[in-house]
């Protein structure tokens, strides 16, 4: 695995740190008036989530890990264990529902999705960014109001809440983006 220095630390960054797998959350670089430049480094653990905040001198040198990524189809959930099936090697593997943490209700029937390896253990699973729902439950449409910045909520047919334009209706499709979990345009 490639060394790195501290200041080199970037968000999104897979480091090997204390016997664990960490991914940077949030990078800071700090100039003190006295002493040295550093990087502090809010990390969080791959395997427990845990929080780790830690200091790193240019000097000092840490592990960037390379994750390998895989395209898994998802099949269907058994007992709180959501079960892909590789699209290549047709392989088929049981992962916990919570490691998609709240964007969990997004996932659908043959959806394919992004995991995550380091050896052979998964680490995370990411959603595409856009997914298609169904709006059930909307307040009606108000004659008049036309104020350019309000929204009105919504239920969508996997039980998640978003705010949508006064324009949008029941039984109506929407795009939701995964990663903010908002509206983002009309399907």
């Amino acid at each position: 695995m490639p060394k790195i220095n501290g200041n080199e630390i970037r968000v999104g960054n897979v480091l090997e740190h204390n016997g664990g797998l960490w991914v940077a959350v949030k990078t800071d670089h700090v100039k003190p008036g006295k002493g040295g430049a550093f990087a502090q480094v809010e990390m969080k653990n791959l395997r427990n989530g845990s929080k780790l905040n830690e200091r790193f001198r240019s000097a000092d040198k840490v592990e960037k890990v390379r994750l390998e990524q895989k395209d898994q189809q998802f099949l269907y959930e058994s007992d709180g264990m959501l079960v892909f099936m590789d699209s290549e090697t047709f392989e088929q593997i049981e992962l916990p529902a919570d490691i998609l943490g709240e964007r969990r209700p997004f996932l659908q029937d043959g959806m394919t999705i992004v995991i995550e390896y380091h050896d052979s253990e998964a680490l995370s699973a990411s959603l595409p960014q856009k997914v298609t729902c169904k709006v059930v439950e909307t307040e009606p449409v108000v004659k008049g109001q036309t104020a350019a910045n309000s929204f009105k909520p919504a239920i969508l047919d996997c039980g998640v809440k978003v705010m949508v334009p006064p324009f949008v209706g029941p039984d109506e499709d929407i795009i939701v983006n995964t990663e903010t979990m908002e509206y983002s345009e009309r399907a």
